[in-house]
Formats: structure tokens, sequence, C-alpha cells
């Protein structure tokens, strides 16, 4: 059974949870958030889709294996720990650079936000695995 209302509010929903997702994201490295949650509010609307617009639609949209998302997620997380290990220092340790960006100026990037994509990986990629494997 087809719903206009839902088919549309579904499609507004989309970029607008993806963006507040990508928010969370980005400040989750100095503030609580971070990529488990924003990765289970991306997961969550993809979900979503399959739900309101069926896996043929979903998959014609995000035209890509989940699992390889799953595995880059786990190899940025633990990359992301275990080089700085490589230098001497402990397990996950966070280091802070500021860059100099053109039209933004001083910049702060710390190494935890590379962990928080590793585990937005992680979170999207899983829960797009069990969705579209239950959805078959």
């Amino acid at each position: 059974m087809k719903s206009v209302i839902l088919n549309t509010v579904s499609k507004l929903v989309l970029p607008l949870v993806l963006v507040f997702a990508i928010y969370l994201l980005m400040r989750g490295h100095n503030a609580p958030g971070g990529g488990f949650i924003a990765g289970v509010m991306a997961g969550a609307v993809i979900a979503f889709q399959y739900i309101t617009f069926g896996s043929d639609y979903v998959g014609r949209v995000f035209n890509f294996n989940y699992r390889i998302l799953v595995a880059m997620g786990l190899l940025v997380a633990a990359g992301t720990g275990f080089v700085p290990m490589l230098f001497g220092y402990p397990f996950l340790r966070s280091e802070v650079w500021f860059l100099e960006l053109p039209f933004l100026g001083e910049v702060e990037v710390a190494s935890a936000a590379f962990f928080d994509v590793g585990v937005f990986l992680v979170v999207v990629g899983g829960i797009l695995t069990i969705v579209s494997t239950i959805r078959r």
C-alpha cells in the first residue's frame, strides 16, 4: 500500500537528518555525540527509505556494498588507534592540529575526528547491512 504523505515526508526528512548527522559527527570529538549517534541517525533515516520505497529504490540510490563500508570504518578506527603507537604514544592518543583555511581562518582538527568517522562508517554500514538482509 503506497502512501503519498509517507513518500513525501520520507523524501523531505532524508537530507535534513543526514545534514544533522554530519553536524553531530563533526562536533562529536569535542562534545557528546560523535560517530555513534551520527551513524545511528544516518542509518535510521536510510532504513526509513527502505521501509517507505523498498529495497529496489534504495539499492539504486545508495548503490554500494554496505559490508565494505563496515570494513572501511573498522580500518579507519583501528588505524587511528594504532598510528600513535608507531610514534611511541599510547593506543588512541589524540592530537590536535590547527590549519589555516581560506575564508574560514584557523580551524582545529583533532585525530579523534578520524576515529569518529570510522565509528560512523561501521554503524551506518552495519545498520544498512542488517536492514537490506531483512528486506530481501
